[in-house]
C-alpha cells in the first residue's frame, strides 16, 4: 500500500520506512501541504499523513478539503494529523470538524507506528461512515429518476427528487454536489432553470448540472451550456455512462475547489510577501529584536498584531493575544539593583519561548511588560499555554550573582478577536490585565464581550 506522509519531520519518515517498507508498503514523502495542494499528491494513497501545523495551509484545512462536496472520492481514504505536542481539546475539536481520523506524534517509534497504523493498512477496522451528499433530479420521470438512484447508489450517494418549482429551495437545503434536471418541459423551461440556480456568483456554490432527456439540436445545446449545463444524458439511460457521468462530475468539482484554494493560497502568500517585504524595510531603519530579552519588540508586535488582525477579518484565522506584566517589578530593582533587574527580565523571556511552539510569537512591549500572539489557537488553548508560562515563572527562582534568588511573578490578560469588533482587542485584553493586577497579582484573566 501507499502511504502519504506531508510532512516536515524528518524523524517520522524515518520511523515509517523502518516500520513499514519491510512489509512492501511504501512511503510517499511530500515536504509541506502547499507542494501537496498543487500536486494533489494524495491521489493513489491508502493512508495518508499530514503535519497538522503549516503556514499558511495546515493539515486541518486540508484534510477538510478532501472531505468537502468531493468527499465521496476519497471517503475511504484514513487521514492522520501529525503532532508535536499532546493534542488538547480544540486539537479534538478541529479533527472531527476535518473528519480526520486520528492523531500521530511526532515522535513516535516505529512500533508505536506499527500499533497505531498497522490495523489500518491491513483494512481493519474501516473508517466510520459519515454523512454522505445526496443528489438531486428535478423535473425527471420516476422509470428515469430509478435508474439515476441506482446508479448513484454505487457511489455510495442517495439521490432526492422533486419538481421543477421546488427546485431552489431544495438546493439550498440539500447542497447537492450534482443535478440531474428533466428536459420533458421543453427548452426554454430547462434555460430558465439553469439560470435560476442559486449560487450563480460562485462556482463552487453550484451544482453541477447534468441534463436528462434527448439532445436538443446544436443551438439548443448552445442556448444550455451558455445557461450552465455542464453534461447530458440521453436516453435510453446506461448506468454505466451514468455512473460515468456522475464520477466525472465529483472529479470536476474537486478539481474546482482544489484549483480555488490554490489560488486562495497564492493571494496569502503575496500578502505574506508585502508583509515580509515592510518588515525588511523596518530592518533597515530600527532593529525588530529587544537587545536584552532577545524577544520581538513593540515595533515587531504591532506589525504582527496588525497582520494577525487582518487574517481575521478576511479569512477568520483564529489567534490568542496574551498581554503579560511582571508583578511589583520596581521592587526587584530596589532591592537587588538593575543588573539583577535585567538578568530577571532575561530569565522571564527564556521560560515564556520555552513554553510556546514555533508558530508562535513573543515579544517585549515594554519595561516589564511582555505579549504573546499564538496562531491558530483559540481561547481554551490561550489560557492554558498562559497557565503553562505562569508556573514556571511562579515555581522556579531566578538564580542572581552572590547566591541571591529573586521569586518573579507575572499576571496574564489575554483575548481573541470577536465577531463584533477586532479593532478593540488589544485594549480588551489590556483591561483584563488590569484586572488580573486588582485581583491580587499572579494570575490570568479574559474579558470576552461577544458570543465567543
Amino acid at each position: 500500500m501507499n502511504l502519504l506522509a506531508i510532512t516536515q519531520h524528518a524523524p517520522l519518515l524515518e520511523q515509517l520506512r523502518a516500520a513499514f517498507a519491510a512489509d512492501g508498503h511504501r512511503v510517499v514523502a511530500v515536504p509541506d501541504h502547499l507542494h501537496a495542494l498543487a500536486g494533489e499528491a494524495w491521489k493513489g494513497a491508502q493512508l495518508m499523513l499530514v503535519d497538522g501545523a503549516g503556514e499558511p495551509l495546515d493539515g486541518y484545512r486540508l484534510c477538510s478539503l478532501l472531505r468537502a462536496e468531493s468527499r465521496c472520492l476519497f471517503r475511504d481514504l484514513p487521514v492522520y494529523l501529525i503532532l508535536d505536542h499532546a493534542p488538547t481539546g480544540e486539537d479534538l475539536d478541529r479533527l472531527a470538524a476535518a473528519d480526520g481520523d486520528g492523531f500521530v506524534p511526532a515522535s513516535i517509534s516505529a512500533e508505536g507506528l506499527r500499533s497505531l497504523l498497522g490495523p489500518v493498512l491491513e483494512g481493519s477496522p474501516p473508517r466510520p461512515q459519515v454523512a454522505r451528499p445526496a443528489l438531486l433530479a428535478a423535473g425527471v420521470p420516476a422509470a428515469r429518476a430509478r435508474q439515476l438512484g441506482a446508479a448513484a447508489a454505487q457511489l455510495g450517494l442517495a439521490l432526492n427528487t422533486c419538481a421543477g418549482s421546488e427546485l431552489p429551495d431544495r438546493i439550498r437545503a440539500l447542497r447537492p454536489p450534482i443535478l440531474f434536471l428533466g428536459l420533458g418541459r421543453g427548452l426554454d423551461a430547462a434555460e430558465r432553470a439553469l439560470r435560476a440556480l442559486p449560487g450563480r456568483a460562485d462556482p463552487l456554490g453550484l451544482p453541477f448540472p447534468v441534463l436528462v432527456g434527448p439532445l436538443p439540436d446544436e443551438v439548443g445545446q448552445a442556448r444550455l451550456l451558455s445557461a450552465g449545463a455542464m453534461d447530458w444524458l440521453a436516453p435510453p439511460l446506461s448506468q454505466a455512462l451514468t455512473v460515468h457521468a456522475c464520477r466525472r462530475a465529483l472529479h470536476w468539482l474537486h478539481d474546482r475547489r482544489i484549483q480555488q484554494e490554490c489560488q486562495r493560497q497564492i493571494g496569502d502568500l503575496v500578502e505574506r510577501r508585502i508583509v515580509l517585504e515592510r518588515e525588511s524595510s523596518a530592518l533597515r531603519s530600527e532593529a525588530l529584536t529587544d537587545p536584552l530579552t532577545g524577544l520581538l519588540n513593540r515595533r515587531a508586535f504591532n506589525q504582527h498584531l496588525e497582520h494577525a488582525l487582518n487574517q481575521w477579518h478576511r479569512h477568520r484565522r483564529p489567534f490568542v493575544l496574551i498581554l503579560g506584566d511582571l508583578d511589583y517589578f520596581k521592587l526587584v530593582n530596589d532591592r537587588f539593583g538593575h543588573l539583577a533587574g535585567d538578568r530577571v527580565l532575561q530569565v522571564v523571556a527564556q521560560r515564556m519561548l520555552s513554553s510556546l511552539r514555533r508558530s508562535d510569537l513573543a515579544f517585549r512591549i515594554g519595561g516589564e511588560e511582555f505579549a504573546v500572539i499564538l496562531s491558530e489557537s483559540g481561547l481554551r488553548a490561550g489560557m492554558e499555554v498562559a497557565e503553562k508560562i505562569r508556573r514556571r515563572i511562579d515555581q522556579q527562582p531566578v538564580l542572581l550573582e552572590g547566591g541571591q534568588r529573586a521569586l518573579p511573578t507575572i499576571s496574564f490578560g489575554l483575548g481573541v478577536p470577536e465577531a463584533e469588533e477586532d479593532a478593540g482587542l488589544f485594549a480588551r485584553v489590556d483591561q483584563a490585565l488590569y484586572l488580573a493586577k486588582r485581583k491580587g497579582r499572579n494570575r490570568i484573566e479574559t474579558l470576552v464581550t461577544g458570543s465567543r
